[in-house]
């Protein structure tokens, strides 16, 4: 095979082969091989996604081609096609995205009622980002060795309110195993992105399922009783029985990224069902003549926290659409 010279200044003299990256350090990436080795890899080219600019071009999950340098070094020089993606706005005030994981079977959230508190808002920004990825959620409620009556009556009310939408939801603990026959059953042979704000319990609950492994945890802040981040990169760990997880970074906020604000009512299953008893095609459920979406939520047919969420979004969405209107072409 020819040699070729790339935008590093490092020439390549030969495809090692596919593999799939399984860690992400932000600098460096490490890649399993069909034969089992797992090489450090850079990265060569670019990978960006078509019309959305990416703070990681390359996330766990991927599949892609390693070749090798003549100063034995390893680089991904190509992203096979991605089955999906899973992304979310980078920072709140950003208008680039952050892959968190890509070829997905599911998409856990893990979240917690006290210690720290997961709101309901961030719940639910998950949920409406994985139904825009086609990538089926679960809402996994941990800690509930903590809990008293009231956590326990509210946990009840929100297993309920998610399983009823279509989003299998796990009441466990990590401390005791409670719960978690059932989160393996669901997890078995997948690959499954595990997410979370910082503090609830993914690095113990990974410890639960993955015996030995020994992640890093830390207590939560006995001043702010937020989480102190110990997942520090991407990592998909494989588990023992059958599948793998993709461990990210906890996230203190879940921002969304370019919902079409005529879209946003589909990424909520209930909501888009009321929606089609709408008057017009193009409501929006924010009281326009007709709306079958608001009535629904006065009489507790939908719920209020979902139905805050939705309009938070759309918002966002409206903001976005209208300062398009007057952004400067690049």
């Amino acid at each position: 095979m020819g040699k070729k010279k790339r935008d590093d200044n490092s020439v390549l003299d030969g495809v090692l082969g596919d593999g799939t990256v399984v860690r992400n350090t932000g600098s460096s990436y490490m890649v399993r091989m069909a034969d089992g080795r797992e090489l450090p890899c850079r990265i060569k080219g670019n990978f960006r996604i078509k019309g959305i600019r990416t703070t990681n071009p390359v996330a766990v999950g991927d599949r892609v081609e390693v070749s090798h340098a003549a100063d034995d070094a390893c680089f991904i020089t190509a992203i096979r096609q991605r089955k999906n993606y899973i992304i979310r706005r980078a920072s709140n005030l950003s208008r680039e995205s952050h892959i968190l994981a890509s070829n997905l079977d599911s998409a856990v959230l893990v979240a917690s009622l006290r210690d720290p508190l997961t709101p309901l808002q961030f719940i639910d920004r998950f949920m409406a980002t994985s139904e825009a990825y086609g990538i089926p959620a679960i809402l996994v409620l941990n800690k509930s060795d903590i809990w008293d009556d009231d956590d326990r009556e509210l946990a009840e009310g929100m297993s309920y309110l998610y399983t009823s939408i279509g989003y299998p939801t796990f009441i466990v603990s990590a401390t005791t195993g409670s719960g978690l026959d059932a989160l393996r059953e669901a997890t078995k042979g997948k690959i499954t992105l595990l997410a979370g704000n910082s503090g609830v319990g993914k690095s113990s609950l990974i410890n639960a399922l993955v015996p030995g492994l020994d992640l890093k945890t830390a207590a939560v802040s006995d001043i702010h009783h937020t989480g102190v981040h110990t997942t520090t990169f991407s990592e998909m760990v494989s588990l023992p029985y059958g599948g793998e997880i993709i461990d990210v970074p906890g996230v203190r906020g879940f921002g969304t990224l370019e919902f079409d604000a005529a879209q946003v009512s589909h990424y909520f299953p209930e909501i888009f069902r009321f929606g089609k008893e709408c008057k017009y095609s193009d409501c929006k459920h924010i009281g326009e003549p007709g709306c079958a979406v608001v009535p629904a939520v006065e009489e507790h047919l939908i719920a209020e926290s979902r139905y805050q969420s939705y309009l938070s979004i759309l918002e966002e969405a409206m903001e976005e659409a209208n300062s398009d209107k007057y952004r400067k072409p690049y």
